[in-house]
């Protein structure tokens, strides 16, 4: 048995520094030295081992240990889920489905500030709570230029949009993440967003109008806002609320879609806008057969993960339950009751391997249901597109797997509680600091589950140390990292190769960054109240 040290050193800040080095080595090989991701966090790993053993007093075998549980949680939920979101996206664009969808959602307004409504907020948040990883910037960036957007503010305006559902993106995954490296309830982090972030995302359809044209906009299209805010934010905060994470990007961004299409009915703005006066593009018309079909992927992805969500279904792996023996609990060999906090808690750490329950198994049953269904797709065509997704995911993949060996390290070491012990000398005002760190980690990262994975213990535990409920933390570290999203450089990389404005990403930053600021100042001050107010 092993007990964990806060303070090493004998001086808190100082051990709280020396904690901090291998993330600070990982910050510095990104932004300094400018060596890839991998890289960057195969040096923070190096230097998290030699922290976590020298300093920390660490055994070898623990480090050994929370090293191991870190890659098999890298593999076991998190990458099976993302191979599998990616793959049925690829496979929806393979049989040409894909282009229908365009089509159809172009057709329902020629004015462009309804189709950024439709297209960069709801459609993009369909993407990303199927996909994530930058699919619904490109996707969406691209349709808008297709259909007579300028280039930088096609990219600018879905970059803006995606703060709506950033947090949900590849089924869920940041959260999950979030959930699991800090050690709370993946429900409770899921409910805790909805008070940090659904007054923003009330306000994004609004904000994207004014961009597009001023207070005009929003007169002569405030039924199309207000129907589409309610809708979306609504039904976002109830999935959040009763299911989880999972479908709180899919879903709204569904209902979102349906309910401007459904309003075109009986509603159109009486001036049609159009940047600079040109005329809309033609766009090929399909029958409602059609349409149906090409969206037959995402409509069998949603009903198997919602079926995956619910308590019932869940409910039936739990200790006792009838499918109890299909979930297989590893404990960890040089961690699982060998190494106590400072605080006395003896760390009881297990993988868990859950071949049907998996959300990644719903994923990979709509693929498998999307296959049989699709005349167009082949035997040999599903096996293309599965090998393309692992080739191009493969470094994703192994960057959060090393940020995760990191972050267990660190969690296990003690490393994480000291820099949380330190931090609490800010007392009171952290609050309006914890967004800020979650944000930092998705500008250098790229990635709100990097960012988590990272950052969430660091803010659970700084949030035990100041008297306030950990998820509250956790969720804000969350917000802050969707906001960075905006204007985080894989982000900005990924818009401007859409728009096809490679080597000009400067431009769309100027374009995005004071969206991002003014979104992480709100969360920041909204995080400050909620802690004040003790509403978590």
């Amino acid at each position: 048995m092993w007990t964990q040290t806060i303070d090493p050193l004998g001086t808190l800040w100082l051990s709280a520094l020396v904690a901090a080095a291998p993330i600070i080595v990982f910050l510095v090989c990104l932004v300094v030295l400018k060596l890839s991701g991998i890289l960057a966090a195969g040096s923070a790993v190096v230097a998290e081992v030699a922290v976590a053993l020298l300093v920390f007093g660490m055994p070898a075998s623990a480090a050994a240990g929370a090293g191991l549980f870190g890659l098999l949680s890298a593999i076991w939920p998190i990458a099976y889920i993302i191979v599998m979101a990616v793959w049925l996206y690829k496979i929806a664009v393979a049989s040409g489905r894909f282009a229908v969808i365009r089509s159809s959602i172009a057709l329902v307004s020629p004015d462009q500030r309804l189709q950024v409504l439709l297209i960069s907020f709801a459609f993009g948040a369909f993407l990303e709570g199927a996909a994530g990883f930058g699919v619904p910037i490109a996707i969406c960036a691209a349709m808008l230029v297709q259909l007579g957007f300028k280039p930088v503010k096609a990219a600018m305006l879905s970059l803006v949009a995606n703060l709506a559902a950033g947090a949900y993106g590849a089924i869920g995954i940041p959260v999950i993440v979030g959930a699991q490296v800090s050690g709370l309830d993946v429900m409770d982090l899921s409910r805790v967003l909805v008070l940090i972030l659904q007054p923003l995302t009330l306000l994004i359809p609004f904000l994207l109008v004014m961009i597009l044209d001023g207070w005009r906009g929003l007169r002569e299209t405030w039924p199309a806002t207000v129907v589409l805010t309610v809708v979306f934010s609504g039904s976002q905060a109830a999935v959040l609320t009763f299911l989880g994470p999972e479908l709180a990007a899919i879903v709204p961004g569904l209902l979102g879609m349906l309910a401007l299409a459904g309003l075109r009915l009986v509603w159109q703005p009486k001036h049609i806008f159009r940047e600079n006066g040109a005329s809309a593009p033609v766009e090929q018309r399909h029958t409602a057969r059609e349409v149906i079909a090409a969206w037959s992927p995402f409509y069998i992805l949603t009903v198997l993960v919602f079926v995956w969500s619910i308590p019932a279904f869940k409910a039936l792996f739990l200790p006792g339950g009838a499918l109890s023996w299909a979930v297989v609990n590893v404990p960890i060999p040089g961690v699982f009751g060998q190494v106590t906090s400072a605080g006395g808690v003896v760390a009881q750490t297990t993988w868990s391997w859950t071949p049907i329950n998996a959300t990644g198994t719903a994923i990979l049953l709509a693929v498998l249901v999307t296959f049989a269904t699709t005349k167009a797709l082949t035997g040999r065509m599903l096996r293309e597109q599965f090998v393309q997704t692992v080739r191009e995911l493969w470094r994703a993949l192994l960057l959060i797997t090393l940020i995760l060996v990191l972050a267990n390290i660190a969690n296990l070491s003690g490393g994480s509680a000291t820099i949380g012990t330190a931090l609490a000398g800010a007392g009171p005002l952290f609050p309006l600091f914890a967004p800020v760190i979650g944000w930092i980690g998705v500008f250098l990262t790229g990635s709100v589950v990097n960012n988590n994975t990272l950052f969430g213990q660091l803010q659970a535990t700084t949030a035990e140390r100041i008297g306030v409920d950990p998820t509250l933390f956790v969720g804000a570290n969350t917000a802050g990292g969707a906001a960075a999203k905006v204007i985080s450089p894989q982000s900005i990389a990924i818009a401007a190769g859409a728009v096809g404005l490679s080597g000009r990403e400067s431009e769309i930053l100027r374009a995005s960054i004071f969206y991002s600021l003014g979104m992480l100042a709100f969360i920041s001050v909204w995080t400050f109240v909620l802690a004040q107010l003790g509403s978590v």
